[in-house]
């Protein structure tokens, strides 16, 4: 440089991956039980991608009894922790996550739980 008139040419490439998360199993089913009477299971979070420290958030559905009344049956519980931590090497830490239902009138629901991170995706 140095007021050498020498042009330079860099050439840069990359590959952008978007953060994203899976989920083991990848659906679940709850038994059947007496009304009051809790269920549970356990799933895996395995996030990928994430170069920042993110937040899992949940969004539980509501559901209408037949009667008119809504109710939210589900419960979630990150035992360990709902931050996905970026380690040096590039991976990410598995979330595990508590599912849980309990219902005191009868009910039966098909639908989506909708786990986002902070970034809204």
């Amino acid at each position: 440089l140095n007021d050498n008139p020498s042009h330079y040419k860099i050439t840069l490439s990359g590959t952008v991956k978007s953060p994203k998360i899976n989920f083991h199993p990848p659906f679940l089913m709850l038994m059947p039980v007496p009304l009051d009477v809790k269920t549970e299971t356990t799933i895996t979070i395995i996030p990928q991608d994430y170069l920042r420290q993110s937040r899992i958030q949940v969004e539980l559905p509501e559901l209408e009894l037949e009667d008119g009344d809504r109710i939210c049956p589900f419960s979630i519980q990150f035992p360990e922790g709902q931050d996905i931590v970026p380690s040096s090497d590039g991976t990410n830490k598995e979330l595990i996550c508590h599912i849980s239902f309990r219902s005191s009138k009868p009910v039966s629901f098909s639908g989506n739980v909708f786990f986002t991170d902070k970034e809204e995706n």
